[in-house]
C-alpha cells in the first residue's frame, strides 16, 4: 500500500523539475566532478522527501498553535523540531533576502513589469542580445553569427 498525501496522490507522484535540480547539483560541485543520473534521481528524491518532512513537522507546529495557515515562524521552527537548528540562521536570512527581493519586485511593478525601465525597442534589443547569448551557448560557446538588421525607415 502506497502512503498518500493529502490531495490523494501518492507521495511518488510528488517531484522537482529534473532540469533544476540537476543545475543546483552541479552548482554546488567541482567542475570535473559528475554525477551519474541514478545519483542525480536519489537527490531529487531525498529533496522531496525532505520538503515533505519539513511540511508535515511545520504543519504539526501550526496545529498546536490552532492555526489554519503555516508560516514562516512554524518552518522554522519545525527544522528546530528536526534537529536542522544550526541551519535556522541562513534560513532565515535566504528568508529575509526573499522578502527584500519580492518587495523591490513588487514597487518596480512587477517582475516582468516593463514600465517606464526601458523603451519597446531597448527590450527588443535587449531580448535579441539574450536569444544570441543563449544560442552561443548552445553552440558550445561559439558566438552565433550576427543577422543583419532590417531598416525599419525603408519599411512602409
Amino acid at each position: 500500500m502506497e502512503p498518500m498525501d493529502i490531495v490523494g496522490k501518492s507521495k511518488e507522484d510528488a517531484s522537482l523539475p529534473k532540469a533544476t535540480m540537476t543545475k543546483i547539483i552541479k552548482e554546488m560541485l567541482p567542475p570535473d566532478v559528475r554525477v551519474a543520473r541514478d545519483a542525480q534521481d536519489l537527490l531529487i528524491e531525498c529533496c522531496v522527501e525532505f520538503i515533505n518532512l519539513v511540511s508535515s513537522e511545520s504543519n504539526e507546529v501550526c496545529s498546536k498553535e490552532e492555526k489554519r495557515t503555516i508560516a514562516p515562524e512554524h518552518v522554522l521552527k519545525a527544522l528546530e523540531v528536526l534537529g536542522f537548528g544550526e541551519y535556522i540562521e541562513e534560513v532565515y536570512a535566504a528568508y529575509e533576502q526573499h522578502k527584500v527581493e519580492t518587495t523591490q519586485d513588487s514597487l518596480k511593478g512587477g517582475k516582468w513589469s516593463n514600465g517606464a525601465e526601458m523603451t519597446e525597442e531597448e527590450a527588443v534589443a535587449e531580448q535579441q542580445r539574450m536569444f544570441a547569448e543563449a544560442r552561443a551557448r548552445m553552440n558550445g560557446g561559439a558566438i552565433a553569427p550576427k543577422q543583419p538588421e532590417t531598416d525599419r525607415s525603408l519599411e512602409s
